[in-house]
Formats: C-alpha cells, sequence, structure tokens
C-alpha cells in the first residue's frame, strides 16, 4: 500500500467491481454477487429483497420439488465419483439431461472426507448436505443452513487440475495493479506533493483512480472461463473491500485502516494479501484407504513490496503491523464470515475439492479403480468453460482523514498448491482410529444407477 504525505488526508485504493468515486462504505447486503461482461470486466451485482419474500417463495418451491430423500438433512452423504460418471454417461446414452441432484452433488455442503474401496472400485467423497435453493444471486444454498453447496462443475475443474498421471498444479488468481499503472500514480503523487487540503479530496481521489486505471485479473491452474474461477476473484475482491473499509464485514472486524496508523504504513509500499489453504487439515489412515479434512481450511497471509518510481516492485522484509493484525483477524474469524458472506464458504469448499483431488491423484485410486475419468476428463463431453474470463477490475478508491499519509494500493489473490497439505509432515495421524472406523461404516450396498446414499 503505497504512502505519501501531504496535509491530513489519507486515502486507501484497492481491486473492486466497478469504479467508485466518492468516499464511504458499500454495504455488504449491496454486493451480493459478480457478473463479468463479454469484455471480461468485472462488475459488482445488487440484487433487492427487501422483507425476504422473494427467496421464502423460492425456498417454499424448492422444498416441494426436491424428492424427500434429497431434501433431508444428513450428516455425512456420501458420493461415489467414480458410478456419478457411470450413471451421466449412462443417461447421456439414453438422451437424458445430467439431473439438478448431479449437479448440486446431492446437497453437500462440505466435503469432509475421501474413501476408496478396493473391492468395488468406488472413489467416494462425502459431507454433510441438505436440500438445496438458489438464491437471487445466482448461488445455490442449503436450505437449512444457507451454506453454498458443493457444484459439480468445481469438483470437475478440481479433478482435472489433479488427472490421472499428472503433475503438481498452483491453482489461483492475482488482482493487481499494473507497472504502468503505479508509474502513473507515482508521478500524480509527486506532482501533488505537500500542497494539498482538505478541499481536495475528490481531486485527488479521482486522480488517483484514473491514474491506477484498470487492474488486472490473471487465473492460475484452472480456465479462466469457470465458475472455479469466477468464485476465487469474487473473494479475493470481496476481502479487499473489507480491508480498505469499503465493504462493511457482516461481522464485527476491524478493517486495515482502521488499524493503520501513519507511523506503521512505509512509505511507497504495496500490501498484498493472498487467500491460502491451512495445509496443516488432512488426517490420513495408516492404509491410506481414507482422508479427512480438518478445520476451516482457509488463511490469509500478508506480503510486503515496495513501489518503485517506475511502477515496479520490490520485496521487502518488513512487518506491517496493522497488515499482519488484519489477516490474523481474518483468518480467525473466517467461519463466521463464510456463515455469513457465501462466497467465503465457496472459496472453502474450491479448497477442500482441490485438496480431495490432489489425495485422489497422489494416491492414484484412477489407478486402482481403472478409473479414467474419460468423461469428466473432456471438455467436449462434459463443459465447464462456459463463463466469461475475468480479465480486469476498475479501481476502487475510499479515502479517509488519518494522520499524515495517504495509503493506496492493495494487491494480491488466492494461492492453493494443494499438494503441500499431503506432505508427510503435515498429515494428522487416526491416532484414535475414528477415521478408519468411519470409513469402515460406509456400506456400499446400491441400486443400479445409485450414486449417493447417506
Amino acid at each position: 500500500m503505497a504512502c505519501s504525505r501531504f496535509g491530513r488526508f489519507a486515502a486507501a485504493a484497492a481491486l473492486g467491481l466497478a469504479v467508485l468515486a466518492t468516499s464511504g462504505r458499500v454495504e455488504a447486503q449491496q454486493l451480493a454477487g459478480v457478473y463479468v461482461d463479454a469484455e471480461g470486466v468485472l462488475h459488482k451485482r445488487v440484487f433487492n429483497d427487501p422483507h425476504g419474500q422473494l427467496m421464502k417463495q423460492r425456498a417454499s418451491a424448492a422444498r416441494a420439488s426436491l424428492a424427500h430423500n434429497v431434501a433431508s438433512p444428513s450428516k455425512l452423504r456420501k458420493i461415489s465419483l467414480t458410478r456419478l460418471e457411470h450413471a451421466i454417461v449412462e443417461g447421456h446414452q439414453q438422451g437424458r439431461q445430467i439431473t439438478p441432484e448431479m449437479l448440486n452433488l446431492a446437497g453437500l455442503t462440505r466435503l469432509t472426507h475421501v474413501f476408496f474401496y478396493p473391492d468395488s472400485g468406488d472413489v467416494v467423497i462425502a459431507g454433510p448436505a441438505e436440500g438445496w435453493v438458489k438464491d437471487l444471486s445466482g448461488r445455490t444454498r442449503g436450505l437449512e443452513s444457507g451454506r453454498p453447496v458443493l457444484e459439480l462443475q468445481d469438483m470437475v475443474v478440481a479433478l482435472r487440475m489433479f488427472p490421472p498421471g499428472g503433475e503438481h498444479t498452483v491453482i489461483g488468481c492475482s488482482i493487481d495493479p499494473t507497472e504502468e499503472g503505479l508509474a502513473r500514480m507515482q508521478a500524480f503523487l509527486r506532482q501533488i506533493g505537500g500542497r494539498a487540503t482538505p478541499a481536495d479530496t475528490q481531486s485527488i481521489v479521482d486522480g488517483l483512480r484514473t491514474s491506477l486505471g484498470l487492474q488486472k485479473v490473471r487465473i492460475l491452474g484452472v480456465p479462466p472461463d469457470t465458475h472455479f474461477a469466477q468464485v476465487m476473484v469474487e473473494a479475493d475482491y470481496r476481502m479487499k473491500l473489507i480491508g480498505i473499509g469499503l465493504e462493511r464485514p457482516p461481522i464485527k472486524m476491524a478493517s486495515y485502516v482502521d488499524r493503520a496508523t501513519p507511523s506503521s504504513v512505509s512509505r511507497n509500499a504495496l500490501q498484498r494479501w493472498y487467500f491460502t489453504p491451512d495445509y496443516e487439515c488432512v488426517r490420513v489412515t495408516d492404509d491410506e484407504l481414507a482422508m479427512q479434512l480438518v478445520g476451516e481450511g482457509v488463511r490469509l497471509v500478508g506480503a510486503h513490496e515496495l513501489v518503485q518510481g517506475n511502477g515496479s516492485r520490490v520485496r521487502t522484509h518488513s512487518v506491517d503491523r496493522a497488515s499482519q493484525a488484519f489477516t490474523h483477524t481474518f483468518t480467525a474469524k473466517y467461519p463466521q464470515l463464510a456463515a455469513k458472506s457465501p462466497v467465503y464458504a465457496q472459496l472453502r469448499n474450491l479448497i477442500d475439492m482441490s485438496i480431495a483431488a490432489a489425495f485422489i491423484q497422489q494416491q492414484d485410486y484412477y489407478g486402482k479403480a481403472d478409473w479414467t475419468m474419460s468423461f469428466f476428463g473432456d471438455e467436449a463431453n462434459f463443459p465447464v468453460e462456459t463463463y466469461h474470463a475475468p480479465r480486469e477490475v476498475g479501481t476502487v478508491v475510499a479515502s479517509r482523514w488519518k494522520g499524515h499519509q495517504l495509503m493506496t494500493p492493495v494487491g494480491g489473490g488466492v494461492n492453493i498448491q494443494a499438494w503441500q497439505a499431503l506432505e508427510p509432515e503435515k498429515r494428522l495421524a487416526d491416532d484414535d482410529g475414528k477415521l478408519r472406523e468411519t470409513r469402515r461404516e460406509v456400506k456400499i450396498k446400491l441400486k443400479d444407477g445409485q450414486w449417493w446414499w447417506d
């Protein structure tokens, strides 16, 4: 976050969905979702249901349309990925469309377990589940808990990133100002120098927004035109808005700019915040036939860079205590945030699916089950690259008086290196045997065409 001393003005710029030229807060309920236009620019979406009547009607219709067995809450619903793929292929051959139960993975709201059964060749994922409804922003959420439901399209993306015989894949996104934009910003700051007064606030906000221009979105590891990619970008963007004080979090939590003081912010510094998995989250049985994901699975970490006059960035080893406190609090309160703001629960689901897919690959369940994933692995058979790819977002600038410093852009993103969670030194042992017993209790006595059960 770059800093400059002039007057008593302090501002913060971040990666946003739309240009915001005035200071103040955007309420969380006004940022219900995002969309990407045909040019690849990310925009906010606002949905109004002040008394909740539309969602009540949708929930009522969903309860009436869903079969009782799939709508009933389950503490551990099991899904055989191998049987699911076979059921989809068989239905496709007979002219049947993929069902909502398939697209929404039978209502799973978390992926907590992976089991393998060598005798039957079933690769199974499991977790809590319930009936679902699509909310006004287009998210599919549980009727009871409101948690986002895992989507087959995201699971397929994760599996493709860790296919049979594949290599390690880094998954993530980065939203950052361009080098040219940072250079223009530095020139703008030099131009105004120390002459600014409170009356210049709006012109400074406008100048920062214009000089920084559009921020660039970079997608790593996954196709950028997937739902998986859009969830990562939205979660990153929303986190940054909270950090700079432009989105009020749904729970009590101080933002970065609330914590930052002139003495704590280094001159010409660029704060970078990244979502990563909590890599100490995997418990595995001795026979490696079962894996359990424990904990919340997501951390927010920070990095610190200096912005040169030409816009280039140089990594530093200094510590910004306000940034450190913000990332620590965001991580500690992630469960509460995810419960109130579903995009963070969606990000957690993506991380869980990625680690599960990496475990399936690492253990070669593909080979042991004679599962080539020929249908899920083929975009022509099962298309998931159906979204506009996010490429740019407009700069948002928030103004706030604090001391004598100007705090400007925030960068960062999402970085998922799923295989790190599977390294032997990070694995948690099944010392009490509960995971082994959970797997043993799962009985695979399914009818023809059946692919999920409680």
